[in-house]
């Protein structure tokens, strides 16, 4: 016996099931497949951060144009008078981004009252598309 446990001893060997095999390692399928599920687990993760960093722009952008379009309502509020029928347009830098407001003033059934939509814009995006858009009504003071 006590050949046998010299055996399973010695160094570079690999004993199992009380059969002496070579070397014990991985094999190359086997570090392919870790590294295959590391890469795949490292992409979801890539994913996540990007959706996270996309989610967190969006909101920004969202905060700065309600900022932007509730300064044009209030604006509008504080100026005492009822606003005229039309439409403007307003420049609005809010944290370094470039915005636009679009206003535009509509009658409503009681003459009393004006609807007022704000739509603000990204300045810098020549698609057209707006970050956010509010509306109210002004009533005569």
């Amino acid at each position: 016996m006590t050949g046998a446990l010299a055996q399973r001893k010695r160094p570079g060997r690999c004993v199992v099931g009380g059969r002496s095999h070579g070397a014990c390692g991985f094999t190359l399928v086997e570090v392919l497949v870790a590294l295959a599920i590391v890469a795949i687990a490292l992409t979801a993760g890539v994913q996540a951060t990007l959706a996270m960093t996309r989610n967190a722009q969006r909101q920004t952008d969202t905060l700065l144009a309600h900022i932007c379009a509730e300064n044009e309502l209030v604006k509008i509020r504080l100026a005492k008078q009822m606003p005229g029928v039309g439409d403007t347009t307003v420049a609005c830098d809010q944290a370094g981004h470039a915005l636009t407001v679009a206003l535009a003033v509509r009658p409503t059934p009681n003459p009393n009252f004006r609807r007022v939509d704000a739509k603000v814009q990204d300045a810098a995006d020549a698609s057209g598309g707006s970050i956010l858009t509010i509306s109210t009504v002004v009533g005569r003071f």
